[in-house]
């Protein structure tokens, strides 16, 4: 239950996130910054924790069957939300997206504390403009404020679900966790690859907003020398 713990502060984080965006609508510029300081993040948590995981297992069948479930997983989803449209789609690719995060750092918590620390910083910073996103876009469509937040939080809190179903994993035996970690390294390489840094280059950007990226991995390098 650690880690359905530790979802709560990343789902306040989309609260704090849908509240900014209700009263001001963040410029182009603050949120491709903030998603490349996210990617960072987050890939220095996939490569710092839950790749050591993985390779220290040393099961190439577990790997594999776990990669490759996670990579089509993740691109099935994506021909998804390409072929819907409208608010609805929008909210129903991001409620599979928050989900699948909580999931992820149910896994992360399965590697082990360190690691599910680590991702829950990482998470975050990715839920923070996820929650300015979705208000944002909402409030193309709706009016009522509260009802918008009232929305939002909603997906959010398909985190600490997504968490609680990973959660029975830390049971299994190590192979088997291997392959889970594996499907979550996955997820989260696409989560940088496809989702943040795509859409962060769709807006403005400038040599200081892309070295958020490089200060998000460093970052979260240091957090993780401090832990040791």
């Amino acid at each position: 239950m650690q880690a359905v713990a530790f979802t709560l502060i990343p789902v306040a984080a989309v609260l704090l996130g849908s509240l900014f965006a209700v009263s001001r609508r963040p410029s182009d510029a603050f949120v491709s910054a903030m998603q490349h300081l996210a990617a960072g993040v987050v890939f220095a948590a996939a490569a710092a924790e839950i790749l050591p995981q993985v390779m220290h297992q040393a099961s190439p069948i577990a790997t594999f069957t776990g990669g490759a479930l996670g990579l089509i997983i993740m691109l099935s989803l994506k021909a998804l939300e390409g072929r819907a449209s409208g608010p609805v789609a929008m909210l129903g690719a991001v409620a599979v997206d928050i989900l699948i995060d909580g999931l992820v750092l149910g896994l992360a918590f399965v590697a082990g504390g360190k690691a599910g620390v680590l991702l829950t910083i990482a998470l975050t910073l990715e839920v923070l403009f996820l929650g300015l996103t979705v208000t944002t876009e909402l409030g193309e469509t709706i009016k009522s404020k509260a009802r918008i937040i009232v929305i939002t939080m909603g997906i959010a809190l398909l985190l600490p679900i997504g968490a609680a179903v990973a959660t029975p994993v830390a049971a299994f035996p190590p192979v088997i966790i291997a392959g889970f970690l594996s499907f979550g390294l996955m997820a989260l390489l696409y989560l940088v690859t496809e989702e943040l840094l795509v859409e962060a280059h769709e807006k403005p950007d400038t040599p200081l907003i892309s070295a958020m990226f490089f200060i998000g991995f460093l970052g979260l390098l240091l957090i993780e020398e401090i832990l040791s």
